[in-house]
């Protein structure tokens, strides 16, 4: 595996690979790499792809300097992690390197999905997203890049941008990995008490009951969040952030189900803010489970 520190030598490495016939498989991180990350890598690697991996902690998308400081970093780690999972290329920037003159004056507007649920709760937090991925992709060049599940309206904005602004990229999307009981991995996990990760299933366990609704008939946008919003109450160490059910070609509210749906949830435990999602089953076959979920097309949102 060849480290990269500097953004003009990963173009040139990506840029090589393509010459040779390779097509390049993007992976952009923030690191402290666990089996979410492996099963992005994995997709890349079984997609024949030359696997770049890239791992920077971007501060443009923190709305608190204690949470960035907070943020696990363990580069040599990850460095170890992505050699064994079959990384090719692995590009660690500095923050100088990627923003040499500082918080840079032009960014990736989000547009009005942008402003909702995780913008709302976190605002210019997409904005600072969409900014950094669009600096990665312009590196990478013309390639796939995987992105997770669990960040739907992470994946849904990436996907639009790609798409309105002619980026050269096919924005592929991978199943969510979660733990024994459901929880969605998350670097954010380890910082709950054991109390708290005990009482953060609740999430699962409001999409899984979504999910249940949906099978047994109910199509009420409102009933639907309603019993969502009662299981994540009902946890004591939970606050409740939000809860919604969207359309998802559209990202808008649903009245009343009549396509494919996706169930959003966001609580804190403690100090730990977590989110989840989960696509929820309208034609059969469409269903949650630990491995992951059906959700997002492999290509586009």
């Amino acid at each position: 595996m060849e480290m990269i520190a500097e953004p003009e030598r990963f173009r040139r490495a990506c840029d090589e690979a393509r010459r040779s016939g390779t097509e390049v498989g993007f992976v952009p991180t923030m690191g402290d790499l666990h089996q979410g990350h492996a099963r992005l890598i994995k997709a890349a690697r079984d997609d024949g792809c030359l696997v770049a991996l890239s791992v920077f902690v971007n501060p443009l998308q923190f709305d608190s300097a204690a949470d960035l400081r907070a943020y696990p970093r363990g580069l040599e780690r990850d460095r170890v992690v992505a050699t064994s999972l079959g990384v090719d290329l692995l590009f660690a920037p500095s923050e100088s390197a990627m923003y040499p003159r500082g918080r840079p004056g032009i960014s990736v507007d989000p547009g009005l999905l942008g402003e909702r649920l995780e913008g709302s709760s976190r605002p210019g937090h997409f904005r600072g997203v969409l900014t950094v991925v669009a600096k990665l992709l312009n590196l990478a060049g013309p390639c796939r890049a995987y992105f997770g599940e669990k960040d739907a309206q992470q994946l849904a904005l990436v996907w639009r941008m790609a798409d309105e602004l002619n980026v050269p990229v096919q924005v592929m999307g991978c199943p969510t990995v979660r733990e024994f009981d459901g929880l969605a991995l998350s670097s954010r996990n380890a910082r709950l008490s054991p109390q708290e990760r005990r009482a953060s299933v609740a999430l699962f366990e409001a999409l899984s009951e979504a999910a249940t609704q949906v099978r047994q008939g109910e199509r009420r946008g409102d009933v639907i969040r309603a019993g969502m919003a009662r299981r994540i109450a009902a946890e004591p160490l939970a606050a409740l952030d939000y809860v919604a059910v969207v359309d998802e070609r559209t990202w808008e509210d649903v009245g009343q189900l009549d396509g494919p749906a996706r169930a959003l949830v966001a609580a804190r435990f403690g100090a730990t803010r977590l989110i989840d999602n989960a696509r929820l089953p309208w034609s059969g076959g469409e269903d949650m489970h630990n491995g992951g979920m059906h959700g997002l097309p492999r290509e586009g949102a």
